[in-house]
């Protein structure tokens, strides 16, 4: 466990490192970062430069332009660190200046609007030196402010901008605890850090989804996304006026059953929607309830699931929704497009049971009511009984009493509708029964190799 320090603690420990300098490029709120290391004494040895281009013109000169005029991005933050880092460079000796590690911190951030209809967002990141003649490393994070007040967010972010750049320097060893001191004098409450992502020589071995995984963990978002590359992506960017397809469950292992089910759904969906592959979004879904079933997460078990995924071509979110009403509330905050979900009559049945939203006022009602919205559809597939070899369908299953008029209203209505075109050979797959023999091979080649080891000796 490392050692929580204030932001004013932090900001004098590093301005009286003497081999740590750099600069400070804050666009859009202020110079609420480098303000802390004014304030804490001895900046005269950390600080280079402190600028802010907020006129769009003189940031454009400095810069360049961007893509349709969209400053608040991450290509524009990773331009800022790159064009600052290459300026101290380019003015600083290195003979004069031996052993100085050299940084360079930005962000672009936006705050909460005059009408407070949009909190803000933002781009921080940091471009720094572990030592003098390595290659430089990166840190970027995306922000999103949950105060109310544009002074608040400031201040938040300025606290946040001091742990980025004590962490980048103190934790760069320990990125787990790089992560978690963020938060240090900041409220997850005031501010969500929705994708983090770690390069160069410092972080060879780093896994960044292990990192978006911590995110979530500890309640820094409630859902992360990375690519089949093993790259983080920012929600909005992939979300946005999206169709989106999305299959939850624990892929421990992927069976032929989960592809099928994706793949006759996603036809089905694409057909309902009449939308292409282009226009949809189609997510792999992993709750972090899934992944702590056994107790404390297992991340190599969790790779092992995403690797699978990703050498499979598929887009994985992990998410903190046990319920799926807010996983589709989730999809809504970034699309009006339409929502299908494929699932398992297991996981139907779990959603028609009342238990589940207690803490709703509305109940059941509510949480329908987010669910079922406008365009969403649950795409079914089948369960055959392993004992009774009874299939369930929509039409078969059997929901409680008092709930089956709803049931009723939403199939007539189409919002269930069954995954007909199936393989039935794949029904009598059940993901337990493979683990159970994927478990029983591994306890048998680990007494095999212990019995070779034994011979040979």
């Amino acid at each position: 466990m490392y050692q929580k320090l204030t932001p004013k603690q932090k900001a004098l420990t590093i301005n009286l490192d003497p081999t740590i300098y750099g600069t400070f490029a804050e666009i859009g709120a202020g110079q609420e970062t480098v303000r802390h290391f004014f304030r804490a004494g001895g900046a005269s040895g950390t600080i280079a430069k402190a600028m802010s281009a907020y006129d769009k013109d003189f940031s454009d000169a400095i810069y360049g332009k961007e893509v349709k005029n969209r400053y608040v991005t991450q290509n524009r933050l990773r331009k800022m660190l790159r064009y600052e880092v290459a300026l101290i460079e380019e003015r600083i000796s290195r003979e004069n200046n031996p052993n100085r590690k050299f940084f360079s911190y930005a962000n672009t951030v936006t705050t909460i609007n005059f009408d407070k209809t949009v909190r803000g967002h933002g781009w921080v990141g940091i471009r720094f030196q572990v030592k003098e003649n390595e290659d430089y490393n990166e840190i970027v994070i995306h922000v999103k402010f949950k105060e109310n007040d544009a002074t608040l967010q400031q201040e938040t972010l300025g606290n946040l901008g001091v742990n980025l750049i004590f962490g980048a320097f103190h934790y760069y060893d320990n990125p787990r605890n790089l992560v978690e001191s963020l938060y240090d004098e900041v409220a997850t409450d005031n501010l969500e850090i929705d994708m983090i992502d770690f390069s160069g020589p410092a972080f060879e071995y780093v896994d960044n989804r292990l990192m978006s995984l911590q995110l979530v963990k500890h309640g820094m978002t409630d859902a992360v996304i990375f690519n089949s590359e093993g790259n983080n992506m920012l929600p909005a960017d992939i979300l946005y006026k999206k169709n989106i397809f999305a299959v939850r469950g624990s892929f421990r292992p992927v069976t032929k059953v989960n592809i099928d089910m994706l793949k006759n759904g996603m036809e089905m969906f694409m057909k309902d929607a009449t939308c292409t592959q282009e226009e949809t979004e189609v997510l792999i879904e992993i709750t972090i309830s899934n992944l702590r079933a056994d107790g404390d997460i297992d991340e190599r078990d969790f790779l092992d699931r995403v690797d699978v995924l990703a050498k499979l071509g598929y887009t994985v979110i992990v998410s903190n929704y046990s319920e799926y009403y807010r996983l589709i509330d989730y999809f809504a905050s970034y699309t009006t497009g339409d929502i299908g979900v494929a699932m398992g009559v297991n996981n139907l049945l779990m959603v028609f049971d009342e238990k589940y939203y207690k803490n709703l006022s509305g109940g059941i009602l509510e949480a329908f009511g987010k669910f079922f919205r406008n365009g969403m559809r649950v795409y079914l597939y089948p369960y055959k009984d392993p004992e009774t070899h009874e299939l369930l369908d929509s039409s078969t299953l059997k929901v409680e009493e008092n709930l089956k008029e709803l049931y009723k209203y939403f199939k007539h209505n189409e919002r269930i509708v069954d995954i007909t075109n199936y393989n039935p050979e794949f029904l009598e797959i059940y993901s337990r029964d493979i683990l159970e023999k994927n478990r029983l091979q591994h306890e048998r080649l680990g007494k095999s190799a212990s019995g070779r080891c034994c011979r040979n000796d």
